[in-house]
């Protein structure tokens, strides 16, 4: 983990997943402060949301801590602007390729980019591109997902990447000894979204917590896409009567498409927004039922409500026996 704790300035290389709604001041601050490195999740935040979050957590730790961007965002350039102007050192870009400039912005302000790579083509087409680190997250992972497992995306990429740039995974990763292998594989750390939900620290519902408590890992399933002319991308979350919705929403959206209504861009969009109020709904709420309760598979093996360091600590203390235990 050296190698990942170097580039992230943190004392562990954990990065806090980046969650609408969940991973905002008070999270991220405990993540950091308790050795970690903490991502704001900025999703559909206006300029000036994100200028306000970002100051509210620097006043909760002096530690490094990241921003994690949208690539569809409209405000994109302004944002990376507030990062900039608030010297944020690490921009994480999710959703795609980074847009024209973006790449340049954020280097330019002397930060590390981080970014997402689905594919093993895409990942070295980003590499070559200059990006500072890679996060590799398998469809095990709550909230939007992609179509491969974490494991045969650690195979597959790992071997082909860990060498170049600092390489994470996430997706499904419930328990330290995950983390040993991956570590093993190659990988300078993982990011680890679903586990923080129930931290004392995150201001989610006790309505959201709880179910959170009560699921198993097959009640975190992923959503359908019902018109190949809109290409959605899948979400994990818990299975619930607000899935419904989102079919409903689809097809809404579809229909606005045939309409000539509205273009793709924007139509992508409307679903964004409708994301980013179901899951409003449900962690702020507590509205669970009609809400969007995004967690990963990893579900299952959260059974409590603790605090961030406490769960940073057994992480790492499970992470330290199983590779003692593979050194005899």
């Amino acid at each position: 983990m050296e190698r990942g704790a170097a580039f992230l300035g943190s004392e562990v290389a954990i990065l806090g997943g980046a969650m609408s709604w969940v991973s905002e001041r008070n999270l991220v601050a405990a993540i950091s402060n308790a050795g970690g490195f903490g991502v704001i999740a900025c999703g559909a935040m206006t300029v000036e949301l994100l200028d306000r979050e970002i100051a509210a957590t620097k006043a909760l730790t002096d530690r490094p801590f990241g921003v994690n961007l949208i690539t569809m965002h409209p405000d994109l350039m302004a944002l990376i602007d507030v990062c900039a102007r608030h010297g944020v050192g690490h921009v994480v870009l999710a959703g795609g390729l980074p847009p024209k400039g973006s790449l340049e912005a954020i280097k330019a302000a002397g930060a590390k980019l981080i970014c997402f790579a689905p594919t093993l083509a895409l990942a070295k087409k980003l590499v070559r591109s200059g990006v500072d680190a890679l996060v590799i997250e398998g469809m095990e992972a709550g909230g939007h997902i992609g179509p491969v497992s974490t494991s045969v995306l650690a195979q597959e990429m790992l071997p082909e990447l860990a060498d170049q740039v600092p390489v994470f995974v996430a997706g499904g990763i419930g328990r330290g000894e995950a983390i040993a292998g991956y570590l093993d594989m190659g990988a300078a750390g993982v990011q680890l979204g679903t586990r923080f939900v129930c931290a004392t620290e995150s201001i989610a519902h006790a309505n959201f917590k709880k179910a959170f408590i009560r699921a198993s890992a097959r009640d975190a399933v992923a959503s359908v896409q019902i018109d190949p002319r809109l290409p959605v991308i899948p979400v994990r979350a818990l299975k619930n009567a607000g899935q419904e919705l989102f079919t409903a929403k689809q097809r809404e959206v579809a229909q606005s498409l045939d309409e000539g209504a509205v273009a793709m861009a924007e139509a992508q969009l409307q679903i964004e927004h409708y994301w980013a109020g179901a899951l409003r709904r449900a962690v702020i709420d507590g509205d669970i039922e009609h809400g969007s309760v995004m967690a990963g598979q990893s579900v299952g093996m959260v059974t409590r409500e603790e605090p961030v360091a406490a769960i940073i600590a057994e992480f790492m203390e499970e992470a330290a026996a199983a590779l003692d235990r593979r050194r005899g």
